[in-house]
């Protein structure tokens, strides 16, 4: 059954691409307030021409692609990028496959053969900040003055300010190395998350009283190590909890580790996958000399965390499903 969003890909027959839509053009890591106001315009451009808006991006990251060995800590992959584009009301995304080839292709190649033979888009929106195309020569001004020649409507948005402050994928990075989880919030618009599969661990947290779901995230994560306040997703149910994020340094200092404790649940999550959304941080990573003061401390921060969630009920990401 169509859920309504739909991903099209470099693979897919241009017989099954709707013609004359609108899109929204951008890397969209993390689809924050900024790229949810280039969104918003393409929404609003497609309704009154009464066309479909689809998001157009790119994958893998282009910056990937330019610097391979230089860790990315993307604030989405893949899955989730779309995810959160399902939400926002687009009908669907446009994913264009970042490689040689595309970065070998001039912005006039891309706009003529890619956004208007193979799409046929009648509107483009995107950021003031947005380039394209071989050189990154591809920008608004280019398109605002292709737009008349080419019969598309183009939207520039301007930067999106939060205390003269402009949001981007770069400041949430730096909110989230720095523990900063409200400004992370503010800025993306809803809690940052992540998701992955439950993984065995040591067991260690069913001995001390606090059984943990364990995953591990990408290895370029760039989140503070600490403890934090999460609220977690289980297919459509909702758990509150608190989580530590790091390499466990009262114990083995190993690789860093997300172990989440559910309040309230009883189960087994081995395999399952969670949505881990992040909603307040706790205190930073410790090493306790006995094992008796780490559970005070972890009794302390599951009150703390109840408290942080009780503060905030609902908060979680909106999250649509993928075709």
């Amino acid at each position: 059954m169509s859920t309504g969003f739909t991903v099209i890909r470099d693979n897919t027959p241009a017989s099954v691409i709707p013609k004359g839509a609108v899109v929204a053009m951008g890397n969209f890591d993390g689809v924050h307030l900024g790229h949810r106001a280039v969104i918003g315009a393409a929404l609003a451009m497609g309704k009154a021409h009464g066309v479909p808006a689809l998001a157009v991006t790119f994958e893998p990251h282009p910056r990937k692609f330019f610097s391979p060995n230089t860790p990315q800590f993307r604030l989405t992959d893949e899955t989730n990028k779309l995810r959160l584009l399902a939400a926002t009301g687009l009908a669907g995304a446009v994913v264009m496959t970042f490689d040689k080839a595309r970065a070998g292709t001039t912005a006039q190649d891309f706009i003529h053969h890619d956004l208007i033979g193979r799409l046929g888009i009648s509107g483009i929106a995107v950021g003031y900040d947005f380039h394209f195309g071989k050189g990154r020569v591809g920008s608004p001004s280019l398109l605002v003055s292709e737009a008349p020649r080419l019969g598309i409507e183009v939207d520039v948005q301007a930067h999106v300010d939060i205390e003269e402050r402009p949001v981007s994928s770069s400041a949430i990075r730096m909110a989230l190395a720095e523990g900063e989880i409200g400004d992370a919030t503010t800025m993306l618009g809803g809690p940052w998350f992540v998701t992955g599969a439950v993984i065995h661990g040591e067991k260690r947290g069913r001995d001390l009283g606090y059984p943990t779901a364990n995953l591990r995230l990408d290895k370029h994560c760039g989140l503070k190590h600490g403890i934090y306040a999460v609220r977690v997703g289980l297919g459509s149910e909702r758990f509150d909890g608190v989580a530590s994020f790091g390499r466990r340094p009262t114990f083995d200092n190993g690789a860093p580790l997300l172990e989440v404790f559910l309040f309230d649940f009883k189960g087994d999550l081995y395999g399952k996958v969670l949505d881990v959304a992040f909603i307040g941080f706790i205190r930073d990573e410790l090493k306790f000399d006995t094992i008796e003061a780490l559970i005070r401390q972890m009794d302390d921060d599951s009150a703390r965390a109840r408290a942080a969630l009780a503060a905030a009920p609902g908060a979680f990401p909106r999250l649509g499903a993928i075709d």
